[in-house]
């Protein structure tokens, strides 16, 4: 018998009145928070001096584990008790991060142990994406899904503000070592919350057999492939946050700091102008959904959003109007919260409790593997034509994944 949620009042305050969602909430902006600190990379540029090759590695291996082990931890969610699963995956990030100041310490950091960091640390980040994502609809009702979502990226967003400034002040005054140690607490911190979630689960059905574990890998994938929505959502991420995305987030700190001239501090405080976006975004969701419908208003924030990342290799000359550049690029992510508020609830809305977590972890495969080629791509770009040609080439796959979700299904979706 599937978990029933708490039944609060109706209406979107009720959600203020679930303790049980709110502390969900907090610990995934904390988690959030300690995601967006920028530990891996500002270590690697500030205390190893990577290379651009070196920075693609590394993002490689923060996405590989998608490619390798995402369909099975989409099943393996869909077996297990959700919170758990979040508890332990906070924890290990938390020492894996810890090992950095430790390494450091003792004078035997190298950027091996990076890339060994970053692919353990992706791996149980999806374990956790996943995880939060299927919990959510056991704790808030159907039709406060939007709502949740809306309320869960808004605070995300409002973490973004504070994480990528903070961490690029932190290194700036002190190093990116302290980063490591900092994002390492958040975790700490978002775990301690979690075990206060006081809503049972029931206990999924008992593992089968390998081979029914790999009957139910492919239903999560037909369930994606056979329908039109999920299909269309799958090809756009695919392209524009998979490809495009993996070019740009592996390149645009290195460029922003290089090519560009900013300090970290800075720069992170540019970056969080987006988070601020992000906050306008979410908090706009419903009313934006109501107005124009799902399909329509989630199509256009993915387009939007990708031809603004245009203005990333077109900021040059004075600090000054590179960062106006910059900083206009990050108001996109007013879009971009519309787009990923939406496109979740779909996800949840049209999917069963017992699928959600195959179905959430397909498409996270699909777009993780597509941002491990994308940052394996930007190392050879970079190389080839510059940091500023390769991130006009990301710009263009965003936006193409832009067009294919206007030009799809899901533009009609309700």
């Amino acid at each position: 018998m599937p978990l029933q949620p708490p039944q609060p009042s109706s209406g979107q305050n009720s959600l203020w009145r679930n303790g049980d969602f709110l502390k969900l909430w907090s610990a995934q902006t904390v988690s959030v928070t300690g995601s967006l600190l920028g530990a891996l990379q500002l270590t690697a540029i500030l205390a190893l001096a990577a290379t651009p090759f070196q920075l693609s590695l590394l993002a490689a291996a923060g996405v590989l584990p998608a490619l390798l082990c995402g369909f099975v931890v989409g099943a393996w969610v869909d077996r297990l008790r959700r919170c758990p699963v979040l508890i332990a995956a906070d924890l290990l990030r938390a020492a894996l991060l810890g090992s950095i100041p430790g390494a450091w310490f003792v004078s035997a950091l190298r950027i091996e142990q990076l890339y060994l960091i970053a692919f353990l640390h992706g791996l149980l980040t999806i374990f956790f994406n996943v995880a939060y994502r299927s919990y959510l609809p056991s704790l808030v009702r159907r039709e406060q899904l939007v709502a949740a979502n809306s309320r869960l990226s808004a605070s995300a967003s409002v973490a973004e503000v504070g994480a990528f400034s903070l961490g690029g002040w932190i290194a700036q005054f002190s190093s990116a070592i302290v980063v490591a140690a900092v994002d390492a607490v958040t975790f700490l911190v978002s775990a301690l919350l979690l075990t206060a979630i006081r809503t049972s689960e029931t206990a999924p059905a008992s593992s089968a057999a390998q081979a029914s574990l790999r009957r139910e890998i492919i239903a999560g994938l037909r369930l994606v492939v056979a329908n039109p929505l999920l299909r269309a959502i799958g090809a756009s991420k695919a392209v524009g946050m998979g490809l495009g995305g993996g070019v740009i987030g592996t390149l645009i700190v290195l460029y922003g700091i290089e090519t560009l001239g900013f300090a970290p501090g800075v720069l992170g405080t540019i970056f969080a102008i987006g988070g601020v976006a992000s906050i306008l975004g979410a908090l706009s969701t419903s009313r934006l959904t109501h107005r124009f419908g799902l399909g329509k208003t989630l199509a256009a924030g993915f387009l939007l959003y990708g031809l603004s990342s245009f203005l990333i290799p077109l900021a040059r000359g004075p600090l000054l109007l590179a960062g106006a550049l910059l900083a206009v690029q990050q108001l996109a992510d007013f879009a971009l919260a519309v787009y990923e508020i939406n496109e979740v609830s779909l996800r949840q809305g049209i999917t069963t409790q017992r699928m959600l977590g195959r179905v959430h972890a397909s498409l996270e495969v699909v777009e993780l593997g597509a941002r491990l080629a994308g940052s394996l791509l930007a190392g050879v770009l970079a190389e080839a034509v510059g940091l500023r040609g390769a991130l006009a080439v990301g710009a263009a796959l965003m936006a193409g994944g832009g067009l294919w979700l206007m030009l799809s299904p899901v533009r009609h979706a309700r």
